[in-house]
């Protein structure tokens, strides 16, 4: 019997090398890669208060409108909000992991767990190497940078994403679920912005390194999940 592609690396039908089972490909490397590169570029610019800093007050004065709907969109990165969706999540993958019989059910529910539980554990220090002031809405302070709130929503709705996404056999449902994600991580997002809570850079260095962390979280979701 002839060994599949997660068994044995070899040449495929054009000659060319086969992903060699458990390393990440080029394309997943790639999307870590990218953001990751872009993170340390903003992080750069904002300790050097280079010319993006000036360029990210400037989109700040224009799009700074604190309403009820900023709030609310705002709200939805709180802990209290976003935790508990990946909660269900985790338990959800665990029970239909553990009902399949599948070997190492455990690890991305776990996996997905630990990526949540790392969020302060990054952003916190972040905040205060950084030690960016806030917006002039808020109260004078530092430690705006990276938006944590942008963080935990970007990890809650997305590693909720990942671990549902083998268990959904439709492409219609898959493709509304990763869209509904995206919804969600950008209203929250705006909001910030919109609310004053965080200038502009502070929500995209947060997409940056929640790219590399969910794409990491997506490699070991993808060597354990069960394949539609």
């Amino acid at each position: 019997m002839s060994s599949s592609p997660e068994q044995e690396a070899g040449p495929d039908v054009r000659g060319r090398r086969a992903p060699v089972a458990g390393r990440p490909s080029s394309f997943l490397l790639l999307l870590a890669g990218l953001p990751a590169v872009l993170f340390a570029l903003i992080t750069w610019q904002v300790v050097a208060d280079g010319p993006l800093v000036g360029l990210d007050e400037r989109v700040s004065r224009a799009l700074v409108h604190p309403d009820g709907a900023s709030e609310f969109l705002a709200d939805l990165g709180n802990v209290q909000v976003a935790v508990p969706v990946l909660l269900v999540a985790v338990a959800y993958a665990a029970h239909r992991g553990r009902a399949s019989g599948a070997g190492r059910w455990w690890l991305p529910p776990a996996a997905a767990a630990v990526l949540m539980a790392l969020v302060p554990a990054l952003i916190i220090p972040l905040k205060i190497l950084t030690a960016r002031p806030g917006t002039p809405v808020v109260a004078p302070g530092t430690g705006y940078y990276p938006s944590g709130h942008t963080a935990t929503a970007a990890i809650a709705y997305g590693a909720a994403v990942l671990l549902l996404l083998p268990r959904l056999r439709a492409r219609s449902a898959r493709c509304a679920l990763v869209a509904g994600c995206l919804v969600l991580v950008l209203g929250v997002s705006f909001g910030l912005v919109r609310r004053g809570y965080h200038w502009p850079l502070d929500v995209v260095a947060s997409w940056c390194l929640c790219g590399v962390l969910l794409v990491a979280l997506r490699w070991v979701i993808g060597r354990t999940a069960p394949r539609q």
